[in-house]
């Protein structure tokens, strides 16, 4: 775990504005409910962030799987918008069932497969992978990969870097890519574009912590797939075919991915106080202060 606080972290974020979409001007201020059944019969589709909404680590946030379910009885399209690009679909799907929920595969919209959709004419070179082992390559199978780990000859070789998960990730891994990105610059694509995620005991630090840090060390310019960019929106609106836009709602516990992210979809958002990113901090200020104003405050989801 990191020792960065909230407010640390949330520093981290303002510190990188210029690499983040523009926030919207709002004139009004956000409204507060107690959870998403008082703002339910205003939507259609819910977007819901996982970490800090659906749960805190491993552990579902209490009343939430029967929340969700509640939405979905009443005919409401519930999916999540993730920027959980370290571990493969079918393990994220084990977890959400683990904790009590029942999304259809499809419904689940990440970071990871925004990454891989970005790929385009590019899943043919060979690519350095910023990932923990143990997760595994599903999803990831059919590219060329080399882990980056202690061997600096494999950051030299490889066309481009993709960092889509952090766990195992060391200070002397950083260095290693940075010297050999100064050396030669290639393309880095972040499948996970969070600075930190709310764990149960703290803050976890994640790739775009890395990639952040990367782009201030180097000439890199890092392509960044998941919120607050518009590419994770797009496979949202293309699972949830011709809504109205204004009856959809994000709903996230962080003001520089979901609710910046939802600025930059065009739709609604909510930001949860309670749990996740502002538990036991003043999430209303510090969405003033960050100039990022959620269209509702929820307590909790």
């Amino acid at each position: 775990m990191t020792a960065l606080t909230a407010m640390q972290a949330f520093d981290a974020y303002e510190a990188v504005r210029h690499r983040l979409p523009k926030a919207q001007s709002r004139t009004h201020p956000a409204r507060h409910a107690e959870n998403l059944a008082e703002i339910a019969e205003e939507f259609d589709v819910f977007l819901l962030d996982a970490f800090g909404v659906l749960n805190i680590g491993e552990t579902a946030i209490p009343g939430t799987p029967e929340r969700v379910a509640t939405l979905c009885d009443a005919g409401k399209r519930v999916l999540i918008v993730s920027n959980a690009a370290g571990f493969p679909h079918s393990a994220l799907m084990e977890k959400y069932t683990r904790l009590g929920y029942n999304f259809a595969p499809e419904d689940v919209i990440t970071s990871r497969a925004s990454l891989l959709a970005g790929l385009k004419g590019r899943k043919d070179l060979h690519w350095g992978l910023m990932a923990t082992r143990s997760t595994g390559l599903r999803d990831l199978e059919g590219l060329n990969l080399t882990y980056l780990e202690e061997d600096p000859s494999v950051y030299a070789a490889v066309d481009g870097v993709l960092m889509v998960g952090s766990a195992a990730w060391t200070e002397a891994r950083q260095e290693l890519l940075e010297d050999a990105l100064r050396t030669r610059p290639r393309p880095v694509l972040v499948g996970n574009p969070d600075i930190v995620a709310p764990r149960e005991q703290g803050f976890s630090t994640e790739p775009g912590h890395y990639a952040h840090r990367l782009a201030d060390q180097t000439s890199i310019t890092p392509e960044f797939f998941g919120k607050p960019f518009a590419n994770i929106f797009d496979l949202a609106f293309a699972r949830v075919g011709d809504v109205d836009r204004a009856r959809v709602v994000m709903v996230g516990d962080s003001l520089h991915t979901d609710i910046l992210g939802a600025q930059t979809a065009g739709i609604a958002s909510a930001l949860i106080a309670d749990y996740g990113f502002f538990a036991g901090h003043d999430a209303a200020r510090a969405a003033a202060d960050a100039g990022i104003t959620p269209d509702f405050i929820l307590d909790r989801p």
